[in-house]
């Protein structure tokens, strides 16, 4: 994520990271909560989430909850909407809620109404994601590449997030 973090900053923008999530390892519902809470606790409105991954996830969650409010839009990197068929496999409770059956997976796909403001953007091939990361009514920017980390600095992903902030 540094290089977005440094782009924006470099743009004048606030940049708030929030600590508590850093690898990702806890439940998508949780890292939500975590994050409506610092955007309630700051005080923050007008927010452009960017999100890599299981945290887009958990960005969809807060845009559709308490903070809904204070999120403009969100720019998701390799986030598997739809689910990992290869989540199944895996013996890590928290990477098996990938499933693309899993509750959380299907009912986030309900939530239809917040896509609009969000820009997916996702490798051609994704090894942790071979479904794609496309989300119905969103902007998705399929890049001509490949991996799940190598494309958080394809000169790409960073001019979505430069149009998204302004």
């Amino acid at each position: 994520m540094q290089p977005l973090i440094t782009a924006l900053h470099e743009r004048g923008h606030p940049v708030h990271v929030i600590d508590g999530l850093r690898r990702n390892q806890r439940p998508v519902a949780e890292m939500a909560e975590q994050v409506a809470g610092f955007l309630e606790a700051e005080d923050l409105s007008d927010v452009i989430l960017v999100a890599h991954s299981k945290g887009g996830l958990a960005g969809k969650l807060v845009m559709t909850g308490r903070a809904a409010g204070r999120v403009r839009s969100m720019l998701a990197i390799a986030t598997p909407f739809g689910g990992s068929r290869y989540a199944r496999m895996i013996p890590v409770r928290t990477l098996r809620a990938f499933s693309p059956d899993d509750p959380s997976i299907v009912g986030l796909a309900r939530q239809l109404d917040v896509n609009t403001r969000i820009v997916s953007i996702y490798a051609h091939f994704d090894p942790h994601i071979p479904e794609g990361s496309e989300l119905a009514g969103a902007k998705n920017v399929r890049l001509d590449t490949g991996g799940h980390f190598r494309i958080l600095a394809h000169p790409r992903v960073l001019a979505e997030l430069a149009v998204l902030a302004g």
